[in-house]
């Protein structure tokens, strides 16, 4: 492996592999007001939520690595103690993407991106009107991380009031992320768009105790098609099937007698395995992989 040692690579080389490697990063697109009341917006991807009681943002505004200067929201949420976070979706990423231009501190940036400031209501900064969601916060805490460029500053949120489009909620009321349709950061000009075929559901009981890889038999933890994604499904589970259950299997299911009596049993049920695992069936999957070690 490329072995790297902070200390002896420039600050600029880290960035990136920094970047490359810590992603998807979701993007806070901050607004702030200067003393002077000059809107300001800037997008930032080290970002995130880090406690929902107390509410709590943080992200990150970074020392400039060519020249060590700091950023006009750095020195607004100085001054102010607000900020809005706003939330980047795929139908303004572009835009979110011009306000990083290293305009004065006295241009407006919603003006710049064709954005829409829409009024807050207990903080001061304007929200973006195109962002599905608007985070209202008060600054509880600036946290210098150094003094040279490159160097973080870490801005600790507490969220006063928050505004969610309805038009991305699900019947139920929560957030669709199909709807909402984030975009997230990843290292240099990269970008993610977390929606569509790029989600899916993984759930994992977290107060169910699942067998673990320790409790799964040698032929089906060594397995040779299977993936540890796929066996992690399996040690999920918390019992494995039993003889009773594999015999209604190959009772009921041809192609699993199909898979038993081939020249290699135990490879043809784990493919089979394979196959119901992948749509989600994990009690199929399981039954298959238990069959291979009773009859395979």
């Amino acid at each position: 492996m490329l072995r790297i040692d902070p200390t002896q690579i420039p600050t600029k080389d880290l960035h990136q592999f920094i970047l490359g490697a810590v992603a998807p990063r979701p993007i806070a697109f901050a607004s702030t007001l200067s003393a002077d009341g000059i809107p300001n917006l800037a997008p930032y991807s080290f970002f995130n939520a880090f406690s929902s009681n107390p509410p709590i943002l943080i992200f990150s505004s970074n020392r400039r690595v060519a020249n060590n200067t700091t950023k006009d929201t750095l020195k607004n949420v100085e001054d102010t103690g607000e900020v809005v976070i706003n939330v980047v979706s795929h139908s303004i990423v572009r835009q979110a993407a011009l306000t990083s231009v290293e305009y004065g501190p006295e241009i407006d940036e919603f003006v710049k991106a064709g954005l829409t400031p829409l009024p807050s209501e207990m903080v001061k900064p304007f929200r973006v009107a195109e962002s599905p969601v608007h985070m209202e916060c008060k600054v509880e805490q600036i946290l210098p991380l150094g003094d040279k460029g490159g160097a973080g500053n870490l801005i600790i949120c507490r969220i006063v009031l928050m505004h969610i489009a309805e038009e991305v909620l699900t019947d139920k009321g929560r957030i669709d992320p199909h709807k909402i349709d984030l975009m997230a950061r990843m290292g240099r000009f990269y970008y993610a768009r977390a929606s569509g075929s790029a989600i899916y559901e993984i759930v994992q009981e977290v107060n169910a105790f699942g067998v673990g890889f320790d409790g799964l038999p040698a032929g089906i933890r060594h397995s040779t098609v299977l993936t540890g994604n796929q066996l992690a499904q399996i040690a999920a589970l918390t019992e494995l099937p039993g003889s009773e259950e594999t015999a209604a299997l190959l009772a009921e299911d041809a192609r699993a007698r199909e898979c038993l009596a081939a020249a290699n049993p135990k490879e043809a049920l784990h493919r089979y395995a394979q196959e119901a695992l992948e749509r989600g069936d994990v009690e199929l999957g399981a039954r298959l992989a238990m069959l291979g070690e009773q009859g395979g």
